[in-house]
This record gives structure tokens, sequence and C-alpha cells, in this order.
């Protein structure tokens, strides 16, 4: 294990575990994964993502092995660990564990990241919602799961995610989610050429707030805008960039 520690943001509503919000900084990797790319599925060098999970491992004092994904695919579907995977990685969008020592983890580039937390019952959540799986229902998934799991009062932290002065839509995304609901539409402004920007992380909080969750706090960085910070997908593809980083919310017991 690498003997230094990547820096991270944190919640204050997530006492009880050890968690972080891990950005751009504290890795090896260079051009445009620098420096602390953990995205397995990138294209960039595996000794260099290697390394950088390692950091994030050693942050979050678990070994590499009990730093543990899904494979992302945009789904609604939340799924409960007790150890590391024993072969493939399920695909899955939220990871739910009761179980100390397991480090469970999403990742994101403009997507919001989300981490839950019973800490009475012991039970903790990872999840990713991006715009399809969160009007799809991951976060309801997630904590149903929780739920099923003996959670009762879960708190939720909103990670750095792309904000709305910088997520810019077509009308036909707005009207998908006004056919979802005509209350969606307070998420959306007017942008420019006839085009709306989106509230992510208060369309995500609201959709926490429905089931029954007070107690969420989210971050005011905006990985669109936070170049030195954090990895965005939305700025890699404005720059016609080859490539993007991602960053990593990781959460244990």
């Amino acid at each position: 294990m690498s003997t230094a520690l990547a820096p991270a943001f944190t919640a204050s509503n997530l006492k009880g575990a050890r968690h972080g919000f891990f950005g751009r900084q504290g890795g090896v990797s260079t051009g445009i994964y620098a420096t602390l790319n953990a995205g397995t599925g990138s294209k960039d060098d595996a000794d260099a993502v290697r390394t950088n999970r390692a950091r994030i491992a050693d942050a979050m004092q678990v070994a590499p092995t009990h730093l543990i994904g899904v494979h992302q695919v945009h789904s609604p579907t939340a799924v409960f660990i007790d150890a590391p995977w024993s072969g493939e990685r399920p695909q899955a969008d939220a990871l739910v564990t009761k179980t100390p020592g397991l480090a469970i983890s999403v990742l994101t580039a403009d997507c919001t990241p989300v981490l839950l937390i019973d800490a009475k019952a012991g039970v903790i959540a990872a999840a990713h919602a991006g715009w399809k799986g969160a009007i799809s229902g991951v976060l309801e998934n997630t904590v149903a799961l929780m739920r099923t799991h003996g959670a009762t009062k879960i708190s939720a932290a909103i990670g750095p995610c792309i904000h709305q002065r910088s997520y810019e839509v077509g009308p036909e995304f707005r009207d998908h989610f006004i056919n979802e609901s005509a209350d969606y539409d307070h998420f959306f402004v007017a942008g420019s050429d006839a085009k709306f920007q989106f509230d992510l992380p208060a369309f995500c909080a609201a959709r926490l707030a429905d089931i029954g969750l007070s107690d969420i706090e989210t971050a005011p960085l905006d990985t669109y805008a936070e170049e030195p910070l954090l990895f965005s997908h939305r700025r890699s593809v404005h720059r016609r960039e080859d490539g993007y980083g991602r960053n990593c919310a990781v959460i244990t017991l």
C-alpha cells in the first residue's frame, strides 16, 4: 500500500463512519488524468490507477482489496455486499453494507455521488446518481435496501457533482422530466438559445426528502467549474480531450 494519503472532501453529517469525496489531488497520474484518477475503466495507465486507488484505500484505512465498487451502468439497481466480490463486479449503481472494514465506493465525473449512513443501525451506502439513475429510482432503492437491513434514521451527503450553472440541457431533456412530473419544472431555469439549466443535486436531494430523509447535506462544489480540484466529463468533452478521470466517493464503518 502507498504511504501517501490522498486529500478528500468530507460531510459534517456522516459521523460514525470514515468517508471521503476524493477529487483530482494526491495521485500519480499525469496529463488529462492528473493526478488522482480512480477510474479503472479509463484509458489512464493501469499501474497509476492502482496506485491512486491504493492511496484512497490508505486514507480509508483499508487494504486496496477492500476498496469495493460495482460496474456502474446508470441503473436504479442497489446491491448488498458483506465481503469483497469473488468474481466479476455486478452491474449496479449503489452498494449497501453492514460489514466493518469494507470501503464501498462509487466513481463520478459530473454525476452525483451520494453517501448515506444510519450510524446506530450500522448501515452505510454509496450511490451513483446521474440523471438517468436519479429519475429511475437509484436513491429510493438504496434507501429501501438500507431499511431492509435495519436502517431507520438515515443521513445523506450529496458530494461534488455538476451544478445548475454548468449543466445546460436541451428542451427534450426537460420534457423527459416534466412528463414524469410537472413538479419537476422548478429544477430548470432558462439557459441560452432555448436551452435550460438543470439542478441535479437539488433534484437528488428532493428525491431523498420525498422518501423521508431530513438530514441531507449538499456539497457546494461544481465538478465542471472546479478544474484544479475535480474531474468533469462535460469539461473534457467541451475541450475535445481523449478521456477523463474519475472522482471517487467512499464510506466505511
